[in-house]
């Protein structure tokens, strides 16, 4: 199981490997609108073990750009293992 922490929430929620972090992130209190990448109201900062995570999406590219600079669509992320750590 991989683990997703939410750095200003203190909250840690386990989810099976290669599984999506939207609802988590959705529970946790990240607002969402459209879930199909392209409002961006998803949006959260990786702070820690973006390499845990699925490559970006095209719509990912499409609204962060090639240079994500850190951020990524909560709706467009599966975590494959490991812990990683957002701040929204």
């Amino acid at each position: 199981m991989a683990k997703l922490k939410f750095e200003n929430t203190d909250e840690e929620i386990e989810i099976e490997d290669g599984g999506g972090i939207a609802e988590a992130c959705e529970d946790a209190g990240v607002p969402f609108a459209c879930t199909e990448g392209v409002c961006g109201t998803c949006v959260v900062e990786i702070v820690d073990g973006n390499e845990n995570l699925s490559e970006p999406s095209q719509e990912e590219l499409d609204f962060l750009g090639d240079d994500t600079c850190g951020e990524r669509l909560a709706c467009q992320c599966k975590i494959k293992q490991g812990t990683v750590t957002v701040t929204f």
